[in-house]
């Protein structure tokens, strides 16, 4: 079992910036891809940024140039850094741990109980 808990959400102003963080539980973060989604109201939950294991980076066309995923595998936390922050950035933002289970390639996803990021003025 993993649980993740986010931190960091908040009131930005349009331009501004916040860093959002996402601490981990259990003995496998390691070798877990994580992400960052999230989910605006009315909408679907969409990517915003994933990292693998090794460290690979993928980023949504929208916040390409403009956010940043890193992790720190010896803290067990995974950080979304936020910069240039526009309205439609406003949502709920999820962590995601997603650890593969069989040879096979199963996996099983886990997810954080989300923090809200508003940007405006």
């Amino acid at each position: 079992q993993v649980q993740l808990v986010e931190s960091g959400g908040g009131l930005v102003q349009p331009g501004g910036s916040l860093r959002l963080s996402c601490a981990a539980s259990g003995r496998r973060f390691s070798a877990s891809d994580m992400g960052w989604y999230r989910q605006a109201p009315g909408k679907q939950r969409e990517l915003v940024a994933t990292i693998t294991s090794d460290g690979t980076t993928n980023y949504a066309d929208s916040v390409k140039g403009r956010f940043t995923i890193s992790r720190n595998n010896a803290k067990n936390t995974i950080d979304l850094q936020m910069n240039s922050m526009k309205p439609e950035d406003t949502a709920v933002y999820y962590c995601r741990s997603r650890t593969v289970v069989t040879v096979e390639g199963a996996y099983v996803d886990y997810w954080g109980q989300g923090t809200q990021v508003t940007v405006s003025s």
